[in-house]
């Protein structure tokens, strides 16, 4: 073996001494259990952020290929709600009839 690959392997070798004994000290380990959960915390937010996008995104997809529908039976309920929404604007007095006294 030549002197260079014994000096890179002893680097190594100090490296991993120095990182075991690193572990073995309390506030490491406390600043590795922290940021495992936050990691955790961090892909349970990202999860579910990512799962309403998806939702909203079929929602949005859906309601459009609705919306383009030519069904008979959209076509009809589309005329009902148009229909209700013409019958809600109407006033519920005549314009000029008398206020009701009470």
């Amino acid at each position: 073996m030549s002197k260079s690959k014994r000096d890179v392997n002893r680097k190594w070798l100090w490296y991993f001494l120095g990182a075991i004994a690193a572990f073995q000290l309390y506030f490491v380990r406390e600043l590795l259990a922290a940021f495992a959960l936050f990691i955790l915390v961090f892909a349970a937010f990202g999860s579910v952020i990512a799962t309403v996008y998806m939702f909203h995104k079929i929602w949005e997809a859906g309601v459009l290929r609705l919306v383009k529908s030519r069904h008979p039976w959209l076509i009809t309920a589309r005329h009902a709600v148009s229909s209700i929404e013409d019958y809600a604007r109407r006033p519920l007095r005549r314009p000029g009839s008398q206020p009701t006294s009470a």
